[in-house]
């Protein structure tokens, strides 16, 4: 008996101690948008208190905390890199500026709104993001284990849920590419752009299964540490967004699936997030420490459990994130209608060449930054000598685009436009782009331009510009052959500007780009003040028919080269970057409506930076001048100040403190300073001052360099509106009595 006795508590010790080494503990984690961020503060926890993990199972942000988790990362690095991260700038996709060729950013600059136009029916795009920065980043965090396709080899084993959005149906993702899986498994519908994996196309988990308790314990987990940062159903008051709605309806299933989940979790953690969204990222560390409260409440539990299992040192040493890296191999898949050389020349870097992920990154926005393709889904591969970079490209199916923008200033007056744009045309790689503005001037704007990346493009352009405006009379007399009248202080003068030119581009970087090409411009200096006056009393002017008299009219045919480099991270209101902008125009041939032309060129240049004082505080520094070399007489194309504008044709110079077309002369200098006080977001105190030099031959006489003549300040607030900036100003100068006020509503174009 004795013996039997000893022989059954031999088998208990021995069993206990069996069901020790068996044991294997998996982690859950639910998904939830932004409330997500609740699982590293319990993951702090869990791993303050020695628990070693086997298995990570997850859904949407789970998926992605749990991976970063178990790709080697400890709770306290993700802590780190979640706070020091944007979500809301990561999931806006905006494309920084300096990712864009100087034909995408005018283009981006332009237009208010832009919808897709097929067959002349206007659609809208499936989601707010196409995710690419998130993706972006999920590249370059899990760079250390790129090369791992089975995820049960990685440091903890790991598994994540999408869902197919054909089927309905839950899709297990345990192998491919890691960053792609997780992206997959938290595209949630209307923020983010489906996703598209082995054929599949995904959507959020969280749709079907956000909590993946029985695919973890079918790793083989015998126990699981759940936490779960879903909702429960919201009430009425609570459904206050379109996002809030979808969530509510995905939760009917997901509230009466955790019923049986939260049964079979032994140490489920339920962090108090009920007051934060799926988009209160700026919140994170609210719901970081929400979650650590949580898993404190089960702090007893999960020492108890740790003392229970043999521990394995995993955070040994810190995951160190991609700093460089050489590409020696481009594979392309998708590039049905986009030439390799225009693929390879967005991306600005050469095979075999040591690169900064940060250059890497900028590449792929520069391709992004084409709107040319749904998704640019990407793997960094080992292949020995270096790293494969597998380009995964899903061009948009939509060639015709529709935009639309509006717009108000002192000059133009009241303007709507509307574009269409068509890529592949002609060509590959060619887009094609027609801008009617109606309003008080007609205008247009008419371009075809080909992008051949690293090599020479070729563009055309054609436009139409008109505009009216009340100037001194003295203006005309002192520029053209016109008989003084006493009687005329000032007249109405239109200018009428038709320009067409053909040009060869090379864009060295996307900020550097020179090009050269050659040009025709009718211009018309015209009024009806003056229609009136006898014939005798005008030298070389006739009354035209419409009783308009012409001071020009003259078509003008001149080669051209233009230097510009830009990395101003905004246009209007730009807080850090250079700028430069050379222009050199020779005028061969004219049909001469005034009998006074000889060949002649004008060279103009600005040059500029933006550097931040602080936080929201900026100064903006420009300087610019220009000059006629010849001895011709025509003065249609000589420099005249006055005026706002962010977009001014010919060479008429914004100048502040006087109004437009105010100061004339064949050469002139210019100094400008500008204080931008961002004194809330998106809304800006500005305060200007400019001087200047301008008259006839002033490099040739020296006087380029005296004390300036003329001088103007200017106080102003901007605001960025979704119909573009909205600007107004106070601007006077010292030498005269009256100020004047610019306002400006909406891009200049």
């Amino acid at each position: 008996m004795l013996k039997k006795n000893i022989f059954l508590v031999f088998l208990l010790i021995a069993s206990n101690v069996l069901s020790q080494k068996e044991q294997k503990i998996g982690l859950v984690l639910s998904g939830g948008g932004a409330k997500g961020l609740a699982h590293i503060g319990a993951l702090k926890v869990i791993e303050d208190a020695g628990v070693q993990i086997d298995y990570i199972g997850g859904t949407s942000m789970g998926a992605i905390v749990g991976a970063l988790y178990a790709s080697g990362y400890s709770a306290y690095e993700l802590d780190s890199i979640f706070s020091s991260t944007d979500f809301a700038k990561l999931i806006q996709d905006n494309v920084p500026r300096g990712a864009k060729t100087f034909y995408e950013k005018d283009d981006s600059e332009r237009y208010a709104l832009g919808l897709p136009f097929d067959n002349f029916k206007v659609s809208f795009p499936q989601a707010i993001s196409g995710g690419q920065n998130i993706y972006n980043e999920f590249v370059r965090l899990l760079y250390h284990v790129k090369d791992i396709k089975d995820f049960n080899k990685l440091p903890i084993p790991f598994l994540c849920i999408a869902t197919n959005v054909e089927t309905g149906k839950p899709v297990l993702l345990n192998n491919g590419y890691l960053p792609e899986a997780i992206m997959a498994s938290g595209t949630l519908p209307s923020l983010f752009e489906p996703a598209e994996v082995g054929g599949n196309i995904l959507i959020d988990g969280g749709v079907v299964n956000n909590y993946p308790i029985d695919e973890v314990k079918a790793l083989g987990a015998n126990l699981i540490i759940g936490v779960d940062v879903q909702d429960e159903l919201s009430s009425r008051e609570a459904l206050s967004s379109a996002t809030e709605i979808l969530l509510q309806i995905n939760n009917y299933r997901t509230v009466n699936d955790m019923v049986l989940k939260k049964e079979n979790t032994d140490i489920y953690i339920k962090p108090d997030i009920k007051n934060f969204s799926v988009i209160s990222f700026d919140e994170g560390t609210e719901i970081i420490e929400s979650g650590e409260l949580a898993a404190k409440q089960k702090l007893d539990e999960l020492i108890a459990l740790s003392k229970k299992k043999k521990k394995e040192a995993l955070f040994q040493d810190k995951v160190n994130t991609i700093d460089s890296l050489t590409i020696n191999r481009l594979i392309i898949n998708g590039n049905e209608t986009y030439t390799r050389g225009y693929i390879k020349g967005k991306l600005r870097f050469n095979l075999a060449d040591k690169i900064s992920f940060e250059k890497l990154k900028k590449g792929i926005n520069n391709l992004a930054a084409t709107g040319n393709f749904k998704a640019i889904r990407y793997q960094l591969v080992s292949n020995g000598l270096g790293t494969d970079l597998i380009l995964k490209l899903k061009e948009k199916p939509t060639k015709m685009y529709i935009k639309m923008g509006a717009h108000y200033d002192d000059l133009y007056k009241s303007s709507a436009l509307i574009n269409l744009t068509r890529k592949n045309f002609f060509l590959k790689d060619d887009v094609a782009s027609f801008d009617l503005i109606l309003g008080d001037h007609v205008r247009y704007n008419m371009q075809y331009y080909v992008d051949k990346g690293f090599y020479w493009s070729f563009g055309v352009n054609s436009m139409f510009n008109d505009f009216d405006e009340e100037i001194n009379f003295n203006l005309i007399r002192n520029n053209f052959d016109v008989l003084d009248d006493p009687n005329i202080a000032e007249i109405n003068l239109d200018v009428t500007d038709l320009t067409n030119q053909v040009y060869l581009q090379t864009v060295l970087r996307e900020e550097f780009a020179f090009s050269m090409g050659l040009e025709h411009k009718l211009l018309r200096y015209s009024t009806r003040t003056i229609n009136n006056i006898a014939p005798d009393q005008l030298e070389n002017f006739q009354p035209a028919p419409g009783n308009r008299t012409f001071f020009e009219d003259s078509h003008y045919f001149s080669t051209y080269g233009k230097l510009t480099f830009d990395t101003y991270d905004d246009k209007y209101f730009p807080t850090k970057g250079l700028f430069f902008d050379g222009d050199f125009h020779f005028y061969l041939l004219s049909s001469d409506f005034n009998n006074n032309f000889k060949e002649f060129s004008v060279t103009k240049g600005r040059i500029g930076t933006a550097i931040p004082i602080f936080s929201d505080l900026s100064i903006n520094i420009e300087t610019e001048g220009g000059f006629k070399l010849g001895t011709s007489n025509v003065t249609s194309f000589d420099f005249v100040l006055g005026g706002f504008g962010n977009d001014p044709i010919n060479n008429f110079i914004p100048f502040f403190g006087y109004d437009f077309l105010s100061l004339p002369g064949n050469s002139f200098v210019k100094a400008y300073t500008r204080l931008d006080y961002e004194i809330a977001p998106k809304n800006h105190f500005l305060f200007t001052v400019n001087v200047a030099n301008v008259a006839d031959d002033i490099f040739r006489t020296g006087d380029w360099f005296t004390s300036p003549d003329f001088s103007g300040y200017g106080i102003g607030y901007g605001l960025e509106s979704f119909i573009g900036p909205i600007q107004v100003y106070y601007s006077w100068t010292p030498q005269l009595d009256a100020g004047n006020v610019f306002f400006s509503i909406g891009y200049w174009f």
